[in-house]
């Protein structure tokens, strides 16, 4: 069974590690951060801007105005949240315990407070821009390549694990991932998109259990039927390999 992110993401929690982070922060911590040399900024942002072109030039706008324009918005937001995670790394969250669960933060806990207390204005103006210049449908085009469709990948996963899920159970699930999706543009790298999806897909456990589900029961029965699958299909090939 996948190892929960568990949900530690709440106001209280934030509000009083980022208080702590605000008064604890040494000299170690400023150590950490990561500098970039002019050279490797410049090859960063070269690799950036190509990305974004990509991910424009997907969309077949057929407006060379308005490709450029969405092609600098994307880019500047990568490069945005590539220095504030340079700048922040998780030792600016002091270590202790999530308040939600006693248990001690991970590294990957402090990365994504520290990420999270980006002014919101960053993605504001993403957003903003984005749906100024493309269409709803072009809009999640752009979120599913930065999450690499996640939102699909996971849907694609729940009609595997719940037997007949309905109209209605697979809106409030796609709802979920979706803003899991657009919360998760703000953050660097895979590891941390994860973790703002396992936030997301525990809502969504959350949901199916107290609907009539049982998503342990479920999972068990799916990751059972996997294992006995890949059992008979050995048992078939050593039968055959016997003859």
């Amino acid at each position: 069974m996948r190892k929960f992110f568990k949900p530690w993401l709440t106001c209280f929690a934030v509000t009083l590690l980022l208080a702590l982070a605000t008064h604890a922060q040494t000299a170690s911590t400023v150590d950490a951060k990561t500098t970039m040399s002019p050279e490797a900024r410049a090859k960063s942002d070269q690799e950036t801007d190509k990305k974004a072109g990509e991910w424009v030039a997907s969309l077949a706008l057929n407006d060379a105005k308005k490709e450029a324009g969405v092609k600098e918005l994307i880019a500047t937001h990568l490069k945005t949240i590539r220095d504030w995670n340079n700048d922040h790394p998780y030792t600016t969250v002091p270590a202790g315990i999530n308040p939600y669960t006693g248990n001690p933060l991970s590294n990957l806990d402090r990365q994504v407070i520290a990420i999270s207390a980006m002014p919101k204005t960053i993605h504001e103006t993403l957003m903003t821009g984005l749906r100024q210049n493309l269409t709803e449908e072009q809009v999640e085009a752009i979120l599913d390549k930065y999450t690499i469709g996640k939102v699909a990948f996971t849907l694609n996963g729940y009609k595997s694990i719940v037997p007949n899920l309905t109209n209605q159970e697979e809106k409030v699930l796609v709802d979920n991932l979706k803003k899991a999706r657009e919360q998760a543009v703000d953050y660097k790298n895979m590891t941390q998109i994860s973790a703002i999806f396992e936030i997301y897909k525990t809502k969504n456990e959350q949901y199916l259990n107290t609907h009539g589900r049982n998503w342990h029961d479920m999972f068990k029965a799916y990751t059972d039927g996997v294992k006995a699958k890949k059992a008979a299909a050995k048992a078939a090939e050593a039968q055959k390999t016997a003859q």
